[in-house]
């Protein structure tokens, strides 16, 4: 039978490509998302248009920071599903919320954090209250490798202590965390926190390294790196990520998952693969290391396989391919693009 989700920054890298997956299950996806301008909005509004293609995708332009907002689309979708209101009736408006909106980034976090703050806390209440408001029984937060901080041995295990982030964007990540316990806790909403590792892969945030790496090195620009290049990350496929994070909707009660690679690369692997890849070479505009970067992440997925029955499929090999093709069959779109600061 199919079941209404509602996807949360649905617009974004990640959270567009879990919509396609639930859509192409057959399921009913209502999507919000505030379409910000945290980086090159373009590139949100094409992942928006091929999701529009499908008929059981509903869209609403809502920051998850409004609350007023937020509930307007839990009432309607709750009507829709004969729940008589936001407030009660007999059938909840959501299978899901999988709440995958967020301000991401380390560095600009140490910029900017209110807005992290505001994005990634308080969002994260209004719609944690909204579910225990109507009935909805199961709640999907998407958090971040970078809880582990520099100080926890590699591979970061899920009951590691993320008591301290480097980064305000971390930080925010782990008081969304405290609040979803709290909620399940409190008033028993099923909650799964998913940890992610780097993610990349076609269409990715354009604020990222490796979207950055394709472009400039195949147009022959420098690309610019923070440090010597040694540090490690654990980079995961976007598909490998989107199939864990709808694999993580099944009941757990509340359980912290981490989703990566399983495979450490250095940063300057990543980007010799690449310039093999465009058949172009690089040139290194070097940066001091940033304080709030961490020297390598490495996720202990072996809860994620026990629970899940999920592990990685794509290789970083595999995935840098895809993501070179993806930018060559794109070229003229990608070109324009604002790639930040």
């Amino acid at each position: 039978m199919a079941k209404r989700y509602l996807v949360t920054g649905c617009a974004g890298f990640i959270a567009s490509r879990v919509a396609e997956l639930l859509l192409d299950a057959g399921d009913e996806v209502v999507g919000v998302d505030n379409l910000n301008d945290a980086y090159d909005p373009r590139l949100k509004a094409w992942r928006l248009d091929r999701l529009a293609a499908h008929p059981a995708f509903s869209f609403h332009r809502v920051d998850i920071t409004d609350r007023a907002g937020l509930e307007a689309v839990f009432t309607r979708c709750s009507h829709a599903a004969g729940a008589g209101g936001a407030t009660g009736g007999s059938a909840p408006p959501f299978a899901a919320v999988v709440n995958l909106a967020a301000r991401a980034g380390v560095r600009t976090s140490v910029e900017n954090p209110w807005v992290y703050y505001q994005a990634n806390c308080d969002g994260t209440l209004n719609l944690l209250d909204l579910c225990r408001r109507c009935g909805v029984k199961k709640f999907l937060l998407a958090s971040t490798s970078s809880l582990y901080g520099a100080h926890n041995p590699v591979p970061y295990r899920e009951d590691a202590d993320t008591s301290r982030p480097l980064s305000p964007y971390a930080a925010s990540k782990k008081a969304a965390e405290t609040l979803a316990y709290t909620y399940h806790y409190l008033h028993g909403l099923d909650v799964t926190v998913v940890r992610y590792f780097t993610v990349y892969g076609p269409a990715g945030r354009p604020d990222m390294s490796v979207f950055r790496f394709v472009r400039r090195i195949a147009e022959g620009e420098p690309i610019v790196v923070f440090g010597d290049g040694s540090q490690e990350r654990d980079f995961t496929y976007v598909d490998d990520i989107a199939r864990g994070t709808v694999a993580a909707l099944a009941p757990l009660g509340y359980e912290v998952i981490n989703l990566g690679g399983d495979r450490p690369v250095k940063l300057s692997a990543v980007i010799a693969h690449i310039s093999a890849l465009v058949g172009r070479p690089v040139t290194i505009d070097r940066r001091p290391a940033h304080p709030a970067d961490v020297p390598a992440t490495w996720a202990d997925v072996s809860k994620a396989r026990r629970l899940l029955g999920w592990s990685p499929q794509v290789p970083i090999e595999e995935g840098l391919r895809r993501s070179v093709e993806w930018y060559c069959q794109h070229r003229e779109f990608v070109l324009p693009l604002q790639l930040g600061e």
